[in-house]
């Protein structure tokens, strides 16, 4: 370990660094105007930069003493917009580019790698850089499957790395007051929790012919452990999403984020049984595998939480698009991110309502700021978004996707199904094209 990465470790506190910003960027990015030693820095390179990766660096950016020192994307066309992009924010005559996300791991100047690839990517690299001494940021769902998120738990303990999931939300300040609320016990016995996500902008791709991938885009390595398939551009990009090789739907996309809340507000851990149901009511000529609209039901001890998503309706429950809400014999806690309030059950003489408290801040950033202060402390706990905690709601959101491609109504104990034959069809993601998940 040099020296560098050693006073990373033990440092606890950085004042900023050596890269340059106008006086309009420094407002966003104030700690770009200031000059660190190269040893007392935190360097960061990202893979995969198209959506939430670029979202996360340039959150990363705004934390003193952090730099970016790499950027991989299989994309050319991506990576050379990003690097544009790049430029109005800091130098970036120094940064190294390459399609390859194995070179960003051997790099000994990277401490922290950021995973902004598609879902399937996720538990391999994040295992690889573990392995490799680096720390993650993963985004959400950290794992494609139940299997994947077991083997990235025990990576991280084997490796001791910090690694915070992307539910950025976990670092909200509103969010956590709703929870400091819901904690009080005002509400009286919940016994009912409504997830809904309503996605009238969301909407699978065309069907189009297959062709031949587009100039500067290494479509072997986007595939990577996936299945090999002809490129086909409606499963590509954003569109990614709606296909199970390589992510979950709606479940997995905005579920990891609000049923987390719906399962930290109970306290809750895995459920007893889950049924779902849905299919393709919205769009049933456009290109997609994972449900358009779906309802899951979870059943805990005591309580339910109900799944309700679609995508083409923006009109959800209580007039919001998306949210959770804590049903109580005297009253009901609707949260989203636009907010939480407090609707009085009409029966209930003690009245408890609350008006809407809006956020007050910005919650990714805050959720780097809880991360660059651990990579600095090396005190786990204080993770906001543990790969354990990641792992649990990413598993929860999975198992409500195996319900539904299984068609059955499962059982859940001792960490498996009850059905021998969907623990063997879906536990465990299948690996291809030569690459192998390092199961500890």
């Amino acid at each position: 370990m040099n020296s560098r990465r050693s006073f990373i470790r033990q440092a606890g506190v950085f004042a900023g660094t050596s890269i340059l910003a106008t006086a309009l960027q420094q407002q966003a990015f104030g700690a770009f105007g200031q000059k660190l030693a190269p040893s007392d820095r935190i360097n960061v390179a990202v893979v995969g930069i198209n959506g939430m990766g670029w979202a996360d660096l340039v959150s990363a950016l705004k934390q003193p003493g952090v730099q970016v020192v790499m950027v991989c994307d299989v994309d050319k066309n991506v990576l050379d917009k990003r690097m544009a992009d790049l430029a109005k924010l800091v130098d970036v005559s120094k940064i190294k580019t390459t399609g390859d996300y194995r070179q960003v791991l051997d790099n000994k100047d990277v401490d922290v790698v950021i995973i902004g690839t598609p879902d399937h990517w996720h538990a391999l690299i994040m295992i690889e850089a573990c392995a490799a001494g680096k720390d993650v940021y993963v985004e959400k769902p950290v794992g494609n499957s139940i299997g994947e998120c077991r083997a990235m738990v025990a990576a991280q303990k084997k490796y001791n790395r910090a690694v915070q999931g992307g539910q950025w939300q976990r670092s909200q300040k509103h969010f956590q007051d709703a929870l400091d609320f819901i904690y009080t016990g005002q509400l009286g016995n919940i016994r009912t929790v409504k997830v809904w996500c309503y996605q009238d902008w969301m909407k699978p791709g065309p069907v189009v012919p297959n062709t031949p991938p587009p100039p500067g885009v290494d479509y072997k390595m986007w595939l990577g452990p996936a299945p090999t398939k002809e490129f086909n551009s409606s499963r590509y990009l954003f569109n990614f999403r709606w296909f199970w090789d390589y992510a979950g739907g709606l479940m997995t996309d905005w579920g990891v984020h609000l049923l987390d809340y719906g399962l930290l507000g109970m306290k809750a851990g895995n459920p007893k049984t889950i049924a779902a149901l849905g299919g393709d009511f919205a769009y049933p000529d456009l290109y997609q595998e994972t449900p358009d609209t779906l309802t899951t039901l979870y059943e805990f001890d005591h309580f339910n939480l109900v799944w309700d998503s679609a995508m083409g309706i923006g009109n959800g429950s209580y007039g919001r698009d998306h949210g959770i809400a804590y049903i109580g014999n005297n009253a009901t806690l609707v949260l989203s991110r636009g907010g939480w309030e407090v609707i009085d059950e009409h029966m209930n003489k003690v009245k408890i309502a609350r008006p809407l408290a809006k956020p007050t801040d910005n919650g990714l950033d805050m959720h780097w700021k809880n991360f660059v202060d651990v990579i600095r402390s090396r005190k786990m706990e204080d993770l906001h978004c543990s790969i354990e905690a990641g792992a649990h709601v990413a598993t929860v959101a999975q198992l409500g996707n195996i319900s539904y491609r299984s068609g059955k109504r499962l059982s859940w104990e001792n960490d498996q199904f009850t059905d021998e034959g969907v623990n063997k069809e879906y536990l465990m993601k299948e690996y291809h094209n030569g690459y192998k998940l390092q199961v500890l």
